[in-house]
C-alpha cells in the first residue's frame, strides 16, 4: 500500500484497475452464468467494502469508489469478452 502511495495515482484509478482484473479473469474462461454472477458479486463486494469502511472509523466511505469499482467491472467484462470472442485466449492456451 505504501508503494502505491508513492506512485501518486488516483485511488479511483486503483479501484477501477483492481475490479477490472477481478472481472476479467472469469470472463476469459467461464460460462455466461458464472460471468454474470461474478460481475454482480464483484460490484456487491465493492459496495459492501465501502459500507464496511464507513463503520471502521479509520477509513473513508466514498460513493466515488463504488462507482469506480462498478466501472472497473464493466471494463474487465468488456476486455474479457472481446479477448474471448477474437480467439486471443484460445490461441494462448493452445500454444503448449
Amino acid at each position: 500500500m505504501r508503494a502505491l502511495d508513492q506512485l501518486h495515482i488516483s485511488d479511483k484509478i486503483e479501484h477501477l484497475a483492481a475490479y477490472a482484473v477481478l472481472a476479467l479473469l472469469p470472463s476469459l474462461h467461464e460460462r455466461r452464468g458464472i460471468i454474470v454472477g461474478a460481475a454482480i458479486g464483484a460490484v456487491a463486494l465493492g459496495i459492501a467494502l465501502e459500507y464496511g469502511q464507513l463503520y471502521s472509523g479509520w477509513r473513508d466511505f466514498e460513493v466515488g469508489d463504488m462507482v469506480a469499482d462498478a466501472a472497473g467491472v464493466c471494463v474487465g467484462l468488456a476486455l474479457g469478452i472481446a479477448m474471448r470472442s477474437t480467439g486471443v485466449v484460445r490461441s494462448v492456451l493452445s500454444a503448449d
